[in-house]
């Protein structure tokens, strides 16, 4: 949805443009430094639309089981981004879902993306699996004929 805009209120009124820099404001992990200051980046909007097209490609990517591997590793690398930007400390936060000590959302998907990446479930179940099955077979096939 953050793609979509003009978004609507509930008064008719079109919605101010979503952006990332309240969170990059919010930021109080070991990197907050580099977050307060992209949160004032003239750049910020493209920023923006650039992070939001990122994630929609690796969601495709790792739904589809297409390119899974390298879907993995993006969403592993912004999963570790979101999650140093604000490590969760057990303190209540407004800001936040809950107040967590260490685990939060985004290192259980951090976790989830590992699995799938040391499995490769693209080739189980998933469109990387038409793409692997002839070098499966050439592996069989050669080493039946050594």
């Amino acid at each position: 949805m953050k793609l979509l805009h003009p978004a609507w209120g509930r008064d008719g009124q079109p919605v101010a443009a979503w952006t990332s820099a309240g969170y990059l404001k919010a930021a109080t992990g070991p990197l907050s430094a580099v977050f307060h200051s992209l949160s004032d980046a003239a750049w910020l909007g493209r920023f923006d639309v650039v992070v939001a097209l990122v994630l929609v490609v690796i969601g495709a990517s790792l739904l589809l089981g297409l390119f899974t591997q390298t879907g993995c590793v993006g969403a592993l690398a912004m999963l570790a981004i979101f999650y140093v930007s604000a490590i969760p400390l057990g303190l209540p936060d407004a800001r936040t879902e809950g107040s967590y000590l260490l685990v939060n959302k985004n290192l259980i998907e951090l976790a989830s993306v590992a699995v799938l990446f040391v499995f490769r479930t693209g080739c189980i179940a998933g469109l990387d699996r038409w793409s692997a099955r002839p070098r499966l077979n050439a592996n069989v096939v050669k080493e039946a004929t050594v």
